[in-house]
Parts: structure tokens; C-alpha cells; sequence
């Protein structure tokens, strides 16, 4: 393998991750440097678990200021949200008040509104209520576990795009339909949160020298089945998915796997 390969195939990786990040997030990247956004969706779990790191270092921060645990949780949400600029949950309150229509020939139609309405709020502050719950009850492996909810939360959306075809000619989900994304593409970046179960497992065994592989690998499994049930189940709802689903499926991914892990 040539360095000019190597190069090339570090410079695709690098401009396709910046490009995920603009997308995916409110972070600052300067626009003369080189962005790809092709096929970025693959770059989706990579930016979760980026998002989560970052997430990771405010709740240490706050902790070590001694904020108390649920003032702490709230601000972690919120800022998960603020880094996203309110992408995946504007999914949320879009899609929840399309399937409050009984008529399903009118769903997308509502969903492309740009009104809010009372369903979609409720849904917003049930979703995020359980996110804060789940956050405050959860002792250990804070860091790590948002770190890897994140990541899931992304994969899930890979998912759908991978699986379901999507229902609008145009929107802002639409340019992902433009790559094919086959199944090597799901188990690789799989492996991203994953990883952060493999790194609990080498922290059990050099910090207390014992393999405590339960929790890991259930995280990992109860990831995976998440994000196929919240994929499919909006497909059912809709026939098919949108941009708005899409940031759905992060969401509420992020949310039940959260909740999940107090009972793993």
C-alpha cells in the first residue's frame, strides 16, 4: 500500500468527518477548509461518540464544581441539545404531531409544517424528561455511557437510512438516498460504540482486576435492538422514513437505551 494511498484515503476520512461534523452539529468549522458530505451519514456514530466525549467532559467538570446530580443531568441534556443545534429533536416534535393525524394520508403533509402543535411539545418534554430521569439515576460509567448512547442514537439513523426507503422527493434527509449503504457499511461502524463497551471491560479488569462483561456487552446487544425497533417502528407508522424520523430515531434511541441501562 502506497503513502500517496494512505494520504488520500486520510484526507477523504478527515473532510468527510468535518463535513458530518457541520451537518450533525452547531460546532464552528472554518469554511475554507475542505468538507465532504457525501455518504456522511457513516460518519453519524463517530460524531455521536464525539458529542457524547464532550458531553462527558461538562458533566466532570460540574461534578468536580459540586452541582448537585439532578441540576447536573438537566444542564447535560440541554447541552446535548444546544450542540445539535435542535436538529434530531425538531424531528421529534415534527414527526409526533404527523402521527397524531388518524389520517395517514395527511401525516407528511403536517410534518412539513413549520407550526408546532401541542403533541409534538408534549412528546418533546416527555423525551427529555426521561432522558434527565434516566441521566440522574445513573451512578456509574456516566462518561462512558453517553458516550456510547450517543453513538448508538446515530447508528440507529444509519440504520433506517440504510433499510427504509425514504418518502419525499426532496427534504433534508433526502441527500443521504444518494449513497448505497450496504450492510459491511452498519457492522463497521458498529464497531465505534462498541469500542466504548470494550473500554469499560479493559477498565473493570486494570482498575478492580476482575472482567465485569455483563454491563458492556449488554449495552452494546441492547443498542443494537433499539435502534432496529425505533427504525422500524416509525417505517410502519409512515411506510417509509424523512428527515424529521430520522432525527426521531436518534432520539428516542438515546432516550430508551438510557433508560435500559438502569435496568442492565
Amino acid at each position: 500500500m502506497s503513502k500517496e494511498y494512505i494520504l488520500k484515503f486520510i484526507t477523504k476520512f478527515i473532510s468527510k468527518l468535518l463535513g458530518a461534523i457541520t451537518f450533525y452539529t452547531v460546532l464552528p468549522i472554518p469554511h475554507d477548509w475542505q468538507l465532504n458530505f457525501h455518504g456522511i451519514a457513516k460518519m453519524a456514530p463517530l460524531v455521536g461518540l464525539f458529542i457524547g466525549a464532550i458531553l462527558g467532559l461538562i458533566d466532570f467538570c460540574l461534578f468536580h464544581l459540586g452541582m448537585p446530580t439532578f441540576t447536573r443531568s438537566t444542564l447535560i441534556i440541554v447541552a446535548g441539545i444546544a450542540l445539535t443545534g435542535g436538529l434530531h429533536l425538531d424531528g421529534v416534535i415534527d414527526t409526533a404531531d404527523g402521527l397524531a393525524v388518524t389520517d395517514p394520508q395527511r401525516r407528511l403533509t403536517v410534518m412539513s409544517d413549520s407550526v408546532t402543535g401541542a403533541f409534538g411539545v408534549m412528546t418533546a418534554i416527555a423525551l427529555i424528561s426521561i432522558k434527565i430521569a434516566a441521566l440522574t439515576d445513573l451512578t456509574n460509567y456516566r462518561w462512558l455511557t453517553l458516550m456510547a448512547i450517543a453513538s448508538w442514537g446515530r447508528w440507529a439513523q444509519l440504520l433506517a437510512i440504510a433499510r427504509y426507503p425514504y418518502l419525499k422527493a426532496e427534504g433534508k434527509g433526502a441527500f443521504h438516498q444518494s449513497v448505497i449503504y450496504r450492510k459491511r457499511d452498519l457492522l463497521l461502524t458498529a464497531l465505534f460504540p462498541f469500542s466504548i463497551s470494550l473500554i469499560m471491560i479493559g477498565l473493570d479488569f486494570f482498575l478492580k482486576q476482575q472482567f465485569t462483561w455483563q454491563f458492556p456487552l449488554s449495552l452494546s446487544l441492547a443498542g443494537i435492538a433499539i435502534a432496529y425497533l425505533t427504525g422500524a417502528w416509525f417505517h410502519r407508522q409512515l411506510g417509509g422514513h424523512t428527515g424529521d424520523t430520522y432525527g426521531a430515531v436518534v432520539e428516542w434511541t438515546e432516550a430508551l437505551l438510557l433508560a435500559l441501562t438502569l435496568i442492565l
